[in-house]
């Protein structure tokens, strides 16, 4: 059985950020799961036995090198989508965390192409974003900030 699509998911989803109004999305490579070369902000699904905090530490320090200096909890979603045509049920668990920009790396080139620091007045058009993010960001927009 496979998380979110035998049965329901549940993800952290981040938006990393330095308290200045940058934050960091990374771009998908060709090896990642989906959304291929597409710009996403950053997510990892939860384990059996694993918190919600320690998902977060994990998936951030595995991405981006970097530990989890504050969090604030943002609010759920309901994330319908397909992956090579099948349907997928994930719950998104989002939050917005602070980081230390001087560490923060792409820990994982195999999976992303490069990572870079945006502002909310240049991000990527919407074409080039992941095809959840554009709900998050809208969602948010007065949070992220």
């Amino acid at each position: 059985m496979k998380k979110g699509f035998d049965y329901i998911g549940v993800t952290t989803v981040y938006f990393c950020h330095d308290g200045k109004g940058n934050f960091i999305m990374a771009k998908r490579s060709k090896q990642a799961r989906d959304e291929n070369g597409r710009w996403d902000i950053g997510g990892g699904g939860m384990e059996f036995g694993d918190t919600v905090e320690k998902t977060l530490q994990k998936e951030i320090k595995e991405e981006y090198n970097t530990d989890v200096l504050d969090f604030e909890f943002l609010g759920i979603r309901d994330v319908h989508r397909k992956h090579e045509g099948q349907k997928t049920h994930w719950i998104a668990l989002d939050y917005k965390v602070l980081v230390d920009p001087k560490i923060v790396k792409n820990n994982e080139p195999h999976k992303f192409d490069e990572i870079k620091w945006f502002r909310m007045d240049n991000i990527p058009p919407q074409s080039e974003l992941h095809s959840v993010l554009p709900e998050f960001l809208e969602k948010y927009k007065n949070k992220l900030n």
